[in-house]
This record gives structure tokens, C-alpha cells and sequence, in this order.
């Protein structure tokens, strides 16, 4: 499921995410932003609002994608920049 979630969210570029923020659950857009890095081009999932960590772990796992919010970046279990590499 996690594969047809990010094929979804990088072919439309924006995926609403129920999330929940300060205690309540709330639908916010994350936008497909590709940042450059010395290895190359990769895709975040991105928030320009604060958010749990929890909360973008269980995102990053669930789309297979990095996520960048205002209080860092996330990847995947087991995952690191290199493999995003021509997404």
C-alpha cells in the first residue's frame, strides 16, 4: 500500500493527510517539493507548520517518502537520501 500511496502523492504533486495536531485530528496538504542535495534531486513530502515526530514517522512509513516540516526531516525506516535518488 505504502507504494501506491507515493505514486499517488508524486504524480499529483500534493497529498491531504489526516493528522493529529495538539490533541486534535486535522486534514492538512503536504506538497511534493524537490530539494537538490549533493547527490542529486529528492522528493520531501512538505509542511511549512509544526508537527509530532510521531506524527511524520507514521507519514514518512506510510508514504515511503521523506518528510521535511519546520521542526526537521524524516525518512523511512531503514531508508536514507541515496535511496530516493530519481523519484
Amino acid at each position: 500500500m505504502s507504494e501506491e500511496n507515493r505514486k499517488q502523492a508524486l504524480a499529483k504533486g500534493e497529498v491531504d493527510i489526516r493528522v493529529k495536531r495538539a490533541g486534535i485530528y486535522q486534514k492538512l496538504t503536504f506538497k511534493v517539493v524537490k530539494h537538490a542535495t549533493p547527490v542529486g534531486l529528492i522528493p520531501y513530502l512538505t509542511l511549512d507548520k509544526f508537527l509530532d515526530l510521531s506524527e511524520l514517522m507514521r507519514i514518512a512509513e506510510e508514504y515511503s517518502l521523506p518528510v521535511q516540516a519546520s521542526n526537521g526531516k524524516i525518512y523511512p525506516k531503514g531508508k536514507r537520501e541515496m535511496d530516493f535518488l530519481g523519484l
